[in-house]
């Protein structure tokens, strides 16, 4: 069984947890995901069609990666392509195939050049998406509707801390109540901002 983010950080607290990302590729040839044997890492994030590009699906690639090489591994989904149905229906063949870790993200928006050859969709916000996962967990659709069986996701979320500090602490705080249970930290060059987001963050909610 595939061991969630979550399980590894309780098994000890204080280690180091190193995720790598990686691109899936833009061609079904199972060679292209080769590359995924060679990295160390404790858990490898599939990354949701970076750049905007046709690429293998995240689900799918990260099946394959943890099917052929024994790694852990964790797939990121965008709502901005998706609309609520094929949203659940893409996460209840993720949670068939066993996959466990999820990251919900909006996705870089369309430029308006882009929009003249795709729409974006948007059915869930990223924070709805989030909650909706945990929908499932317990057992219902977006509907309201009982499923069959529940799905086990383990849901995280990013904080993007380039976007202000004040306002990533309200929205950590709405995705933590919609059910994120982990959170990715997009790309800072400031630790001092991390500090400040921890602290005012653990000030203003009593927790971190």
């Amino acid at each position: 069984a595939m061991t969630t983010i979550v399980e590894r950080r309780t098994q000890d607290p204080n280690d180091v947890i190193f995720v790598c990302d990686f691109s899936p590729p833009r061609g079904p040839d199972p060679k292209l995901l080769e590359p995924a044997r060679r990295l160390d890492a404790d858990f490898i994030s599939v990354a949701y069609n970076p750049g905007k590009s046709i690429r293998v699906n995240s689900a799918l690639a990260a099946h394959w990666i943890a099917q052929n090489t024994g790694k852990e591994v964790l797939f990121t989904l965008a709502s901005r392509d998706m609309n609520k149905v094929a949203a659940q229906s893409l996460l209840l063949g993720a949670a068939l195939l066993g996959l466990r870790n999820l990251v919900i993200v909006k996705g870089d928006e369309f430029s308006e050049r882009e929009l003249s050859a795709v729409k974006a969709v948007d059915d869930f916000k990223p924070t709805e998406f989030v909650e909706s996962v945990r929908s499932m967990n317990e057992g219902l659709d977006f509907k309201g509707a009982k499923l069959r069986s529940p799905t086990n996701f383990c849901v995280g979320a990013t904080i993007d801390l380039g976007r202000g500090v004040e306002a990533q602490i309200r929205l950590t705080r709405r995705k933590v109540e919609a059910g994120a249970q982990f959170f990715l930290l997009q790309s800072l060059f400031d630790t001092q901002l991390l500090a400040e987001f921890l602290d005012r963050y653990a000030s203003s909610y009593g927790e971190v």
